[in-house]
């Protein structure tokens, strides 16, 4: 088994019961919103996994708990999804808003907290997929690369260990330098950050889309996904066979 967490925060689908009459997307929309099937695509032979079940559009738990709407519409709690879609009726109250943090919310951080105390953990992963070509609220534009790997400018990993992936990612998917890139378009989340370094390693990883599903139909291609996940397991299985001999 790999040494490592794998934290996976946006590919639950899952609508909780407090929300559900307040609700105004379509499942087609929570799909959308989230990182699609990352619960199988990063399904790999890790010591620690903590997987979010719960819609992205609900709760963001790649969010500070205080990063709320109307400053941010794409808070830890959202007014509109990353593709300008309005998520709720009627936003939820400030009696809801805490009830989805303390019962959603905190306890995937508690989680997360408890797997880095691990001694076996040797390193972390905040594993995402993005859209081949960047929503209205990213960072970037155009197409993206195939890969991108966030170390937070180095302040959450060692770039050396970040580099080393990089190849790994590269050598494993045959992929020419500029179809794996480092922290652009994302530098890493709050999870990222927040964690980072301070116990342990970490690294978000973000693969493009396309690699894997039929994103123009949100149609999940599991030919593809089979050999994404498995060229994914391969790279890792590289990666620490060189990191930590």
């Amino acid at each position: 088994m790999f040494p490592c967490l794998l934290s996976i925060p946006h590919g639950g689908t899952e609508v909780p019961k407090e929300v559900e009459n307040l609700l105004i997307l379509s499942p087609e929309d929570l799909l959308e919103d989230g990182d699609p099937f990352t619960q199988e695509l990063y399904d790999l032979d890790a010591i620690s996994k903590v997987v979010m079940k719960v819609a992205r559009a609900i709760v963001d738990v790649n969010r500070a708990p205080n990063d709320l709407p109307p400053e941010n519409p794409d808070g830890v709690l959202k007014t509109e999804t990353a593709f300008g879609k309005r998520v709720y009726r009627t936003f939820p109250s400030r009696e809801l808003m805490e009830e989805l943090l303390r019962k959603y919310y905190y306890p995937y951080h508690r989680r997360i907290q408890e797997e880095l105390d691990k001694e076996e953990v040797l390193i972390a992963f905040d594993c995402h997929s993005m859209a081949p070509v960047a929503p209205k609220i990213a960072p970037d534009k155009g197409k993206r690369p195939a890969f991108c790997l966030g170390d937070a400018h180095g302040r959450a990993c060692p770039r050396d260990l970040t580099e080393l992936l990089k190849k790994c990612l590269m050598e494993v998917f045959e992929l020419p330098d500029k179809e794996v890139t480092i922290n652009l378009p994302f530098a890493g989340g709050y999870i990222t950050r927040t964690y980072g370094l301070k116990r342990k390693p970490w690294i978000q990883i973000e693969t493009r889309r396309d690699l894997y599903m039929n994103w123009d139909k949100l149609k999940k291609d599991d030919r593809k996904l089979l050999k994404v996940r498995r060229k994914l397991s391969l790279s890792l299985s590289l990666f620490f066979d060189r990191a930590y001999l």
